[in-house]
């Protein structure tokens, strides 16, 4: 991945949009109206936030005043589609990326909008980067807002610091290996929270590991002391043991495997090229491996052995998941594509989904397996009907950086972190139900 470590409003700005857009609108990132009624939510959240209700009365889900405005919701949108500037490492791979993507439906509504929380603002350090959101339950919400990791309960509407890593961080309990004098203005590029364990990877190759049952921080690690040290993504998994285990993707091409149980580096793969994401199989047998190739791997999850490479991208890839059969496994890349593979014939994808924006760089499979999620850097969140082969979607549409996409465990939630300097805020959306079969009970 890029070396770039600068906040992502340096490389995408959304007020150069439109000579007519007037001076109230173009004044921030989307809509940066200095009225009375802009402080008043300002200062109360509660008013800034849009409900279900109030979005199906009409109102922007993000509170965005478009009556106001001397342009159209859907004047914008065309510009924004017109204008976003798509980073991308290999030129033109958006481009060349178009010829075999699959033609899909949209139109399904999966999940229907619950609320946009305004007080919740999330924040992103690098643009390459979009994992800073996750959900441990349907109401409980983990993501980064600045220097601080924020616990949201979308029962209670209430924010919680769990994490300032601001000042100087240094872990409370002793483990070999862990640095005792911590770490100071850690920069997290990568979050991690699942179940009871949250850990943050900043630029540095820092680690930070935090039990949520346990007050202070539990280990701190530096994975590398290379210049080019930092953190891609972690993915915190069960072992066969049942510790829990989690892996580092590093810039330092490096991929290394904690045992949380022993506090412990249990693994160490070095690869060819800076790795951005790994995810391992349900079976944990294979990892698969995405970076700064266009070609993935698909490893040995024991020795770290190439079984095959992934060949199909144009460009660098970001993102990868695998769906909860163990048969299939999905990537994404700055060529604005997902590809789906199947273990089973690895010759080529056995499909290609296309982003409107710009590259993927988020992918999320429900633990049911019945949906798959991709999120492109800003915008727009694809929401994929695995059983019709991934031929029907529902596209959420905002505007918008996106800091992270989480579906809750028991499938019901689904949570979109969206940075903006006005507009910054956390989406939640309600799995749909058909509950149509109790009308015979009417």
């Amino acid at each position: 991945m890029s070396h770039y470590a600068g906040y992502v409003e340096d490389e995408y700005e959304m007020e150069d949009v439109d000579d007519d857009m007037d001076d109230e609108f173009r004044g921030r990132d989307l809509a940066g109206s200095e009225s009375d009624v802009d402080e008043f939510e300002y200062a109360n959240s509660k008013v800034a936030d849009t409900t279900a209700a109030q979005a199906r009365r009409g109102k922007d889900i993000q509170g965005i005043p478009w009556d106001r405005l001397s342009i159209t919701r859907e004047k914008y949108r065309q510009t924004r589609l017109e204008q976003y500037k798509n980073y991308e490492n290999i030129p033109n791979s958006g481009e060349g990326s178009g010829k075999d993507c699959n033609i899909t439906k949209k139109g399904s509504v999966y999940y229907e909008f619950r609320r946009n929380a305004r007080s919740v603002k999330s924040t992103i350090l690098h643009f390459q980067l979009r994992n800073l959101v996750w959900a441990t339950s349907k109401h409980d919400v983990y993501l980064m807002s600045h220097f601080s990791v924020i616990h949201w309960s979308s029962l209670s509407c209430n924010k919680s610091e769990v994490l300032n890593v601001s000042g100087h961080v240094a872990p409370s309990e002793k483990h070999p290996g862990s640095l005792l004098e911590g770490f100071t203005q850690t920069q997290v590029s990568t979050l991690a929270v699942k179940d009871k364990l949250l850990v943050a990877g900043g630029f540095q190759g820092e680690l930070i590991c935090k039990h949520l049952d346990r007050p202070g921080v539990s280990f701190c690690s530096r994975t590398t002391y290379d210049d080019n040290a930092i953190t891609n993504a972690v993915e915190i998994y069960d072992g066969p043991s049942g510790a829990v285990h989690f892996t580092a993707s590093n810039n330092d091409c490096g991929v290394r495997d904690f045992d949380m149980e022993k506090f412990q580096l249990s693994k160490h793969f070095r690869f060819p090229w800076p790795v951005n994401h790994t995810s391992l199989s349900p079976n944990g047998k294979f990892l698969v491996i995405v970076g700064d190739n266009p070609d993935g791997m698909l490893v040995d999850s024991q020795t770290g052995k190439t079984v095959t490479a992934l060949s199909g991208h144009l460009d660098f890839s970001f993102a990868s998941a695998w769906h909860p059969d163990g048969i299939t496994f999905a990537t994404g890349n700055q060529d604005k594509t997902c590809r789906v593979w199947d273990v089973r014939n690895l010759s080529k994808s056995v499909a290609v989904l296309k982003g409107n924006l710009g590259a993927i760089r988020s992918i999320r499979y429900t633990s049911d397996g019945r949906y798959m999620m991709m999120a492109e850097p800003a915008d727009f969140v694809h929401v994929y009907d695995v059983k019709s082969g991934y031929e029907k979607e529902q596209e959420i549409d905002f505007f918008g950086e996106i800091s992270g996409i989480s579906f809750s465990p028991d499938t019901e939630s689904l949570f979109i972190g969206v940075w903006d300097r006005t507009y910054g805020s956390l989406l939640e959306y309600g799995r749909h139900r058909d509950y149509s079969y109790l009308d015979s009970l009417i």
